[in-house]
């Protein structure tokens, strides 16, 4: 999952080696952590969240394929 969001979040912006995804796992959820350049926010982000929620839907059903939860948090 992390290597899946990654790959997405380096390819939206426009310093990709500044993209650092964090995984803190749990018994049942996961937690992944995207940390991007300050002026690559907006573009990850997208007009009105459309990519953040588009990249949270595309990580869900992944997530869901391998029978665990997995939740995306974009940190300024």
């Amino acid at each position: 999952m992390k290597e899946l969001i990654e790959y997405i979040a380096k390819a939206l912006v426009d310093n990709p080696d500044q993209v650092a995804v964090t995984e803190i796992e749990g018994e049942q959820t996961s937690v992944l952590e995207l940390k991007v350049a300050k002026e690559d926010l907006g573009k990850v982000i997208g007009k009105q969240g459309r990519t953040a929620r588009a990249m949270r839907t595309i990580l869900s059903a992944a997530s869901a394929k391998i029978k665990k939860r997995t939740v995306l948090e974009i940190i300024e």
